[in-house]
Order: C-alpha cells, then structure tokens, then sequence
C-alpha cells in the first residue's frame, strides 16, 4: 500500500502551528507525519527546535488516524537510547499501531553546543548500530544488562510499552546503515533529490542484502522517503520558496565544521536560486510532480513523506492533496491492478 504523508518541519515552525499544519493534513487526507528532531535550526532567523517526542505527544492527542513518526532522531548523544525508548514507547502505548521511531547518525549542529565531542563517521555508525540493538531489546525484553562500547544498562525495564515494541526505521545516506536498516529495522528512511544512482546502484542494493543476511526480503522493510516538492501554480513562487533551505543544497565540504545557525545561515543564503532549488522537484504542473516522483516508486519507496519549503504550508498542503496526491494513489492502484 501507498502511503503519503508530511514531513512537519520542526526546524522551520514553532510548535503551535506546526501542529495546525499536521492536523490539516489527517484532514486532508495524507496518511502520516513524520517531525524532525532538532535541537538547533538550519536557520538562526525565524529558525525554530520545537521538542519532538512532547510534540508528538500533543498531535496525537489531536489526531485519530494518522502514523506518527520522527524523521529522524540521533539516539547516541545528547540522549541515551533507553530514555529515546522509554519515550516512543509510551507515544506507541498512548496512540497504539500509529508511532515509529525513525533514528541517524545525527548532526554535529544538534549535539556540539550541549558539549559532545563530535566523532569520526566510523564511530557513529557504531554507535547508531549499538542504540538500535539496545532500543529493541528494552522494547521486548524485561530486565536488559546490557554492556556495549558506547552504552550501558543494567537491569532496566520499560515498563509502559506497546506489545510487540515499535516500529523502528533507520535512516541512511550511505550502504553501511542501509545494511543495517536491512538487518534489524522495520523501515527504512532516506531522503529525495542526489544522484539517481545512489539510489538504485548503492542504497537499495545495501538495504536488500542487509535483509537477505537475516533470511528477510526487501519487502519485510518499508521503504521511505522525504520528498522534496516545491509545487505551486505560480512557477516563480515554487522556485522562490526553496530559499528557505538552501543550507540542503551545500555539499558536505562546504558544511564541515559549521555549527552555529549563523553561519549556516549565511552560507545558504549566498547560494544563487538554481542551486538553492537544485534538491526540490519545482514545478506548477501536477504531471510533472508525479513523473518526476515515479522513479522513486519504481524503485520500491512505499511511503513517501512530502517536505514543503514554504511559509504558506496550509496553501502546500492545500494543493499538493487536490491536485498530486490522487494523480499518485491512482497511479499505484493502477499498478498493482
């Protein structure tokens, strides 16, 4: 089954009307929201970090159907993995069969000014590795002893837990955890607009053989995207929108080392509009939207979450249920007719 939802950009909007927008989106249909989990913004100027698992709480409260999720949490710094379980386990007994955890590797801008010392690529995977395991354990198990490099417990339980745990999906941008995601997750989470071929010759091939090791399929995972769209009746507004996030369009060089919303701010803001916009699908034509999506569909995503760059998000979310999703749901009703 096809599922679209909305990516609630926690790093854009405050908490209240966030949680205006992804209430308007059960009404309109979309099937989930997933919430990013800052505690530092891609922009120091009008640039918020609401707190995601408090504000997942509140949407549910105020929503009745929808999956909640968040795209995506670092369990390995400034939280423990047992608190990030305890946490989406009582979202997952509060709202049953609606929460998954999505989690990374997270981001030096979220951790650093709390005082972690950053860590090479090697050891954060490890560490993801070794929250993941730990989450699962305390999800399903009582009494976890539990001795890691990194993490420690001893004894702990969760006591308000949903039976079977939750949903864990894990996000990648490379093979290694794409592997793992295959292993050990329930989903896997990754985001739209690089090269097509990490897609289709790394990403999905690491997923597959992950799973395989473990005697699973491609198709126990659920695959999952951000999209990235910019789609408005006005061409120019569409394109003009994605200025808000251009620090998505510098390349990891350009970003090493950089922080501070400042200054990640400032970096974004000197790039042109073309390469501002290079990361979105820009169009005003809704046929466009859905050709330019369905190589993502091709290549097995399920669950495609549509990220917004816009301050008018009632008028995104407005436009893209009237006129892509029903173009995308008949599509793939189509397809597996």
């Amino acid at each position: 089954m096809l599922k679209l939802g909305y990516k609630a950009s926690a790093e854009q909007f405050g908490p209240r009307e966030l949680l205006d927008f992804s209430v308007l989106a059960e009404e309109l249909g979309y099937d989930s929201v997933v919430v990013s989990d800052h505690f530092q913004p891609w922009r120091h100027d009008g640039g918020h970090a609401p707190f995601s698992f408090a504000w997942l709480g509140a949407l549910g409260e105020r929503t009745s159907r929808i999956e909640l999720g968040t795209s995506v949490v670092a369990p390995s710094y400034r939280y423990h993995p047992g608190i990030v379980a305890q946490a989406m386990a009582t979202l997952g007994v509060l709202y049953p069969g609606r929460v998954f955890l999505g989690v990374g590797t997270g981001e030096a801008m979220n951790e650093t000014p709390l005082g972690v010392e950053w860590p090479e690529q090697k050891e954060r995977f490890q560490r993801l590795k070794e929250a993941s395991l730990l989450m699962k354990e305390l999800w399903t198990d009582e009494r976890v002893s539990f001795d890691g490099n990194y993490f420690h417990t001893d004894n702990a339980t969760v006591y308000d837990r949903p039976e079977g745990g939750v949903p864990l999906y894990i996000a990648a941008s490379g093979p290694a955890a794409a592997r793992l995601a295959g292993r050990i997750a329930d989903g896997f989470i990754t985001t739209s607009g690089k090269a097509p071929e990490l897609y289709s010759e790394k990403l999905i091939p690491a997923v597959r053989e992950g799973a395989e090791k473990e005697g699973r399929s491609l198709s126990d995972i659920e695959l999952t995207i951000e999209m990235k769209v910019s789609y408005d009746s006005d061409h120019a507004r569409a394109m003009e929108d994605t200025r808000n996030w251009g620090a998505l369009a510098l390349t990891p060089e350009e970003k090493v080392g950089v922080e501070d919303p400042i200054e990640m701010q400032r970096l974004a803001d000197a790039l042109p509009a073309e390469r501002a916009a290079s990361r979105w699908i820009v169009s005003d034509d809704p046929a466009e939207q859905v050709a330019r999506i369905q190589p993502y569909l091709d290549l097995g995503f399920t669950h495609l979450t549509f990220h917004f760059p816009g301050e008018d998000q009632e008028r995104a979310l407005r436009l893209y249920a009237e006129d892509v999703l029903p173009r995308l749901r008949a599509g793939a009703k189509a397809a597996a007719a």
